[in-house]
């Protein structure tokens, strides 16, 4: 089945309304780029040195799909992630914020007849569910 792909613009502004996820200096028209910093690692150090536990998103154009892999870590002081374990107690939290960002993108995605799945790189036993 022949996929019409929606323009970048279109994307990028169904991707902007899902909400603080999206971030489009991160992305292309090949790749598009999602996080969330989910969970504060301590809240004593001032607000612009904070490091945060979450995750982040890739979703890939293919031939008649989108596909992603996604990564959970650290977001350091630097603005960067870090890939490493999620500590137990902050877990849930990040768990359930990626749980609800992938219903959005999957609504988002299902009234642009557009399909996504895990990229055949992600193990199977981190596929999130379809609809």
């Amino acid at each position: 089945m022949e996929v019409t792909w929606p323009s970048h613009g279109k994307l990028t502004s169904r991707f902007t309304a899902m909400g603080p996820y999206f971030r489009k200096e991160h992305s292309s028209k090949e790749q598009y780029f999602f996080d969330c910093l989910a969970s504060c690692v301590s809240d004593k150090p001032a607000a612009e040195e904070r490091e945060f536990f979450g995750w982040w998103l890739e979703l890939r154009v293919s031939e008649d799909n989108f596909e992603y892999h996604y990564w959970f870590g650290l977001y350091d002081k630097q603005g960067e992630w870090q890939e490493c374990a999620i500590p137990a107690k902050h877990q849930k939290e990040v768990q359930d914020s990626l749980d609800v960002f992938y219903q959005k993108l999957l609504v988002t995605l299902q009234k642009l007849e557009l399909s996504v799945s895990a990229a055949p790189s992600l193990s199977p036993n981190l596929a999130l569910p379809a609809a």
